[in-house]
């Protein structure tokens, strides 16, 4: 493959996705790899368009959140078969509601690209993707962990499980109906305990 590889690090919001991504990244960089290591939150839409259905609307945050268009251009087709190998990580500055307009890095063909997020096997993604870890949480686990973590910066106890229950957890439901993501990832991890993960193979990787 003269070209990087693109890992998709997928699951349910509060599923550790994040933590695997850095933790999967720190042993690459151990053995000595390049890994370019993103989140598709660099990647979102104004706030006046995420937020249009409503603070708390599932639908608002599945079809609306993020610039889909945006993460194929600037990140996953330069460092697919046939592009040029400069990209971007991120389109947007979430907190200044500001488009970011930074210029390319250049990719090494034997990079590994490794982006975490909800919903990276949607229709409009899901073919952008060399290796697609899904991170397998219960809805109940994933809205405890996401509220015990955010609350303090979301109005406290209550208003953030509201969010994690209405808006995150229930668009995970539409993502599920549209793209079944646990049976189409390559790999998935059992994270309902920390310390006990596990990993399975799901579809064999090429």
């Amino acid at each position: 493959m003269c070209r990087p590889l693109r890992v998709a690090i997928d699951g349910r919001t509060a599923s550790g996705k994040t933590i695997f991504a850095d933790e999967i990244t720190a042993e690459l960089e151990a053995l000595g790899r390049t890994v370019i290591r993103t989140s598709i939150d660099g990647f979102h839409r104004t706030r006046a368009e995420r937020y249009a259905r409503g603070r708390n609307s599932a639908e608002g945050y599945y079809y609306d959140a993020r610039d889909l268009p945006a993460i194929r251009r600037l990140l996953l087709d330069p460092l697919g078969s046939g592009g040029d190998l400069s990209y971007r990580t991120a389109s947007f500055d979430l907190h200044a509601d500001i488009p970011i307009d930074a210029p390319p890095t250049q990719a090494g063909v034997r990079d590994i690209l490794i982006v975490d997020g909800t919903f990276l096997q949607r229709p409009e993604l899901r073919d952008a993707w060399d290796v697609i870890v899904f991170m397998d949480v219960d809805a109940a686990i994933a809205v405890d962990r996401g509220v015990s973590r955010d609350s303090k910066h979301l109005g406290g106890q209550a208003a953030a499980a509201a969010l994690f229950r209405d808006r995150y957890a229930a668009a995970y439901e539409i993502y599920d109906r549209v793209s079944d993501p646990l049976r189409h990832a390559h790999i998935v991890i059992d994270n309902r305990d920390f310390a006990g993960a596990s990993a399975r193979l799901v579809r064999p990787l090429q």
